[in-house]
């Protein structure tokens, strides 16, 4: 990247991609096209031999999708970044752009549900063979190793129990046997986590969740050394996963605030941990802030920004109470996804069933009362005003 190095996140967020695109605008342009003209038969040739030209087809490149991917490398402490059209598209490309037949992938169990897919369903049929380890003992990663394998994909803290992976174990693990070390950090973003400096080879982000942070944007960002994600950059052109410009420009006025809103959501997920937890209608509370959380030490170590704004909590009253607790809150919605700037609130064992599957889901360890909270940036007080009445009404006492 040809700017400064070495900036704290809230002036990459505000300055990081001032050198992608020498322009005048204070705001970034939105360059809605689909193709670029070229001047002349010489400049046409350079832009179709040029890989990822920015100015050519917009399937390869675009000026305003080069200036957000410009911010999220610095952000991340990469060299390079892609960005895509989903999250799902980020980690699909990713692994479909490092595996071919006959190689071996190393996977934890517990990965969001469209990663589980890819991974149980999609892989196999290509003639990859995946392990699924428990990704919190890191001698079963090591022990699930072999000579073909070619990637170690992890997901830390892992969606929806915030179980966490030793990110510099496996990073070491991986190097040893010549593999591509691959972290989905979507929950922690780069604001609480850089597993790049960790030793991780790629980071991949739903951008739809924090890094958009405002429930309007679809998009995805692989980030890496520059001749990873050129590599990487190959398959994404064949698979089409590519952002509308539109999509990268909505995602760039969300990163503007990410520093903040991250720093909220953080301090208000950790007052609701603390007083989840000392609640009687609460059974467990899964939140790598608190003490009690059985990798908090590991977190404190990964995770130097903050916990993150997803937590769950598991209600004594099981499915029943968990469904009352839902339509009982008034301020959070009930809906998918997370990491936007209003809270979210929903039931795994109604929302996973259908789509992995009851027993998969239980396996998965997602009890019928699990709750998975999506912090905003509503005021905390009003937040717990709020989930206390609804805990009360499932049938919790206080």
């Amino acid at each position: 990247m040809n700017h400064p190095s070495g900036m704290h996140p809230d002036t990459v967020v505000t300055h990081g991609d001032r050198w992608s695109d020498p322009t005048h605008d204070v705001g970034p342009a939105i360059h809605q096209t689909t193709t670029f003209r070229a001047e002349s038969d010489t400049a046409f040739l350079e832009m179709a031999s040029t890989p990822r030209h920015d100015r050519y087809y917009t399937r390869d490149g675009n000026p305003t999708v080069s200036r957000t991917e410009s911010v999220v490398a610095e952000l991340e402490g990469g060299e390079a970044a892609l960005l895509t059209a989903s999250g799902m598209g980020a980690i699909s490309t990713a692994v479909l752009g490092l595996v071919e037949q006959g190689c071996h992938v190393v996977a934890q169990r517990t990965h969001y549900m469209g990663t589980t897919q890819l991974l149980s369903q999609m892989l196999p049929r290509l003639g990859v063979e995946v392990s699924l380890v428990d990704h919190t003992e890191a001698d079963q990663i090591e022990s699930a190793l072999k000579d073909n394998t070619r990637l170690i994909i992890v997901e830390s803290p892992a969606n929806p129990l915030l179980t966490l992976t030793d990110l510099s174990r496996v990073a070491e693990l991986a190097r040893a046997r010549g593999a591509v070390s691959l972290c989905d950090s979507t929950i922690a973003t780069p604001i609480n986590q850089k597993p790049i400096q960790l030793g991780i080879d790629l980071v991949v982000h739903s951008a739809t969740k924090f890094l958009g942070g405002h429930h309007d944007v679809m998009a995805g960002v692989i980030v890496g050394g520059r001749s990873m994600v050129e590599r990487i950059w190959n398959s994404h052109v064949v698979l089409g996963s590519v952002p509308d410009p539109f999509a990268a420009w909505l995602l760039l006025r969300g990163l503007r605030t990410l520093p903040l809103r991250v720093a909220r959501q953080n301090q208000t997920a950790l007052l609701i941990a603390q007083h989840l937890s000392e609640h009687p209608g609460v059974a467990q509370v899964h939140y790598p802030g608190l003490p009690s959380h059985p990798q908090h030490a590991l977190a404190l170590r990964q995770m130097p920004g903050g916990f993150g704004g997803l937590l769950s909590f598991e209600l004594r009253g099981g499915y029943e109470a968990g469904r009352r607790f839902v339509n009982e809150m008034k301020l959070p919605l009930r809906a998918v996804s997370f990491g936007g700037f209003e809270s979210l609130a929903t039931q795994p064992a109604a929302m996973w069933a259908g789509s992995i599957g009851a027993g998969q889901a239980e396996r998965a360890g997602i009890s019928a009362g699990l709750i998975r909270f999506s912090v905003g940036l509503e005021h905390p007080d009003d937040l717990l005003q709020d989930m206390d009445r609804s805990l009360y009404m499932a049938g919790g006492s206080r």
